[in-house]
């Protein structure tokens, strides 16, 4: 028998066959509000605050945990629970805020206003009628008010950028507030459970199974398809192990949940991993008094930083921090995809608030 020839035309034969195949792309997930990270190609969304985000290597991961040790008047960190929360307003995402102490809904109408530039916009258009006339007080008012000003969309066209500048000293109309989906969980009004054999105390019980029922009944898991587009919920969990949650880590150095907090981080922690979900949590550490106890909860953390207010404190007439109300310490940094992290270029790192907006610098000598 002849021998089959190969490669003439018009004859197909498996020789021709090659295992090459044109490597394309994997399509990336669209979210409004995220964008993927450039050293590891995780999801990432905006803290709210973009010199944090910077910070953190670009954004907060989509299934991390964000811990912020409190400031000891809890201002400083309530405002970041804030910026987190605002731009997930803006940002078209859903919300799930819980307390202990202040009702949701109250630190709900707290969030500052996001700035618009279609207001500067409008204002330097105005003060362009007589731009050769560098005397004109008006003009001179807004070239000074608006040359530095942040461009920043309007809410309609923002969920397409990554990160919002706020205006801290205006709080946000309610008819954008209004607009987001929230849900709530308030310590203070929720029911007892029974917990049986779970090691959790009734209210983070109560408060996980709160979380878990959300995430699967919103689609956020994969379980269920979402009704339109694919969305991010935001966690934001306000001030955690404080003894309003039923928890006594921060009354005594052996407490008798010593173990209840963290048992929570990491079934919570579970549930963000399997879900289009990030979370923020405030912990009063400053009452925590084992040190220990605090080492297990930023271990069981993504990314954990501290803020340290300079109120009340000797470093507030310290000439070298004049310029500063706090400082900011990164404890943890994530590691995703990768064996390590991301090296933030300085640790001398301090916050304040200037005229209206909330940031993060670096310490000056």
């Amino acid at each position: 028998m002849a021998a089959p020839v190969r490669g003439m035309a018009g004859s197909p034969s498996i020789g021709n066959t090659t295992s090459f195949q044109k490597k394309t792309r994997s399509k990336l997930v669209s979210i409004p509000g995220t964008r993927p990270s450039v050293q590891n190609g995780q999801l990432l969304v905006s803290s709210g605050v973009s010199s944090l985000d910077y910070v953190i290597g670009g954004g907060l991961a989509v299934g991390t945990l964000l811990l912020v040790e409190e400031d000891c008047y809890d201002s400083y960190s309530r405002m970041l629970l804030k910026y987190f929360l605002a731009e997930g307003v803006v940002c078209g995402h859903e919300l799930f805020l819980a307390s202990a102490r202040d009702h949701p809904d109250e630190i709900m109408q707290e969030l500052p206003s996001p700035i618009v530039d279609d207001v500067a916009g409008m204002k330097i258009s105005e003060g362009q009628s007589q731009p050769s006339d560098p005397e004109n007080p008006d003009t001179m008012k807004i070239a000074w008010r608006y040359q530095n000003q942040p461009r920043v969309q309007t809410a309609l066209a923002s969920s397409v950028r990554f990160g919002h500048y706020y205006d801290v000293s205006k709080t946000m109309e309610p008819e954008l507030r209004q607009a987001a989906k929230c849900h709530s969980f308030y310590q203070l009004q929720e029911t007892p459970v029974t917990t049986g054999s779970s090691p959790l105390p009734s209210p983070y019980h109560a408060l996980l199974k709160s979380i878990q029922t959300v995430i699967r009944k919103e689609g956020f898991d994969g379980s269920t398809p979402q009704s339109k587009v694919r969305n991010v919920l935001r966690l934001g969990l306000h001030s955690l192990g404080s003894v309003l949650w039923g928890d006594d880590v921060c009354c005594k150095v052996n407490p008798a949940h010593c173990h209840a907090l963290t048992t929570f981080l990491y079934a919570l922690r579970g549930l963000l991993r399997t879900s289009l979900s990030v979370a923020m949590v405030t912990v009063p550490s400053h009452l925590i008094q084992n040190r220990a106890i605090m080492g297990r909860i930023i271990r069981l953390s993504d990314t954990a930083i501290a803020l340290e207010s300079f109120r009340g404190s000797e470093k507030e007439t310290n000439p070298l921090y004049k310029d500063y109300h706090g400082l900011l310490h990164v404890c943890q940094l994530p590691r995703l995809n990768c064996l390590s992290s991301e090296v933030p270029d300085t640790k001398d790192l301090a916050f304040k608030l200037k005229r209206k907006q909330f940031t993060i610098e670096t310490v000056s000598p």
